[in-house]
């Protein structure tokens, strides 16, 4: 078995704020992610390269070995149904919060107590139902890849359940948030084969990690 670690992180502001932690563990790609079209990058780390792949895939990538180590986002890690990975550290990179939002003129008059059944527009459609679901709302969700304070815009949805970091662009749209449902961070997570087979490596890297979150709090 081979014991190169592999982490799989994603382009965006997870990966941007992946790569000085992993930096002070003394892990650097030898080129510039951004500008390659590469996928798989080695690193001043002879034993460990880093893959590029979407965020949504992170998860599938780390739990079937195609990875030993991933940085994915809470809300990721919430939508996903399968199992084999271990969530090992809050990063606390990449913050931001999963609300409800709806327009402006509705959260007027509207109590989120009185809420009997919801038409929502997510792209988390099962954290939407798990939510709703322990409250005894009933809900017909829609799902949708982007935009989505569109939805109640054009009378597709009453309310959007999404991720929140400024607010700008649900005040640009006339939305406002009316319930929080969970803060969110990235976190490193690991395939539970890989924490056994190589677990020395991994270990000495996921402590170095912790040291480097502790550092930038």
């Amino acid at each position: 078995m081979s014991t190169t670690i592999n982490i799989a992180l994603s382009k965006g502001r997870i990966l941007e704020d992946t790569l000085p932690l992993l930096a002070r563990a003394g892990v650097e790609p030898l080129e510039d992610i951004n500008k390659s079209r590469k996928l798989i990058f080695d690193t001043s780390d002879a034993d460990v390269k880093l893959t590029v792949i979407r965020a949504a895939d992170v998860p599938t990538y780390v739990q079937y070995g195609a990875a030993d180590l991933g940085v994915s986002g809470k809300d990721v890690l919430m939508e996903y149904d399968g199992d084999g990975l271990y969530e090992l550290l809050d990063l606390k990179i990449a913050q931001c919060r999963l609300m409800v939002a709806e327009p402006e003129q509705l959260a007027k008059n509207d109590d989120p107590k009185n809420w009997t059944r919801l038409r929502i527009a997510t792209k988390y459609v099962n954290i939407a139902k798990r939510h709703f679901a322990a409250k005894g709302i009933q809900t017909d969700i829609i799902k949708l890849y982007g935009s989505m304070e569109l939805a109640p815009l054009v009378g597709l949805s009453d309310r959007i359940v999404d991720l929140v970091s400024t607010g700008k662009t649900l005040k640009a749209n006339g939305l406002v948030e009316v319930e929080h449902i969970a803060d969110i961070s990235s976190w490193l997570v690991a395939n539970k084969a890989s924490m056994k087979m190589k677990h020395k490596k991994l270990k000495a890297l996921v402590e170095q990690l912790a040291i480097a979150v502790q550092d930038q709090s």
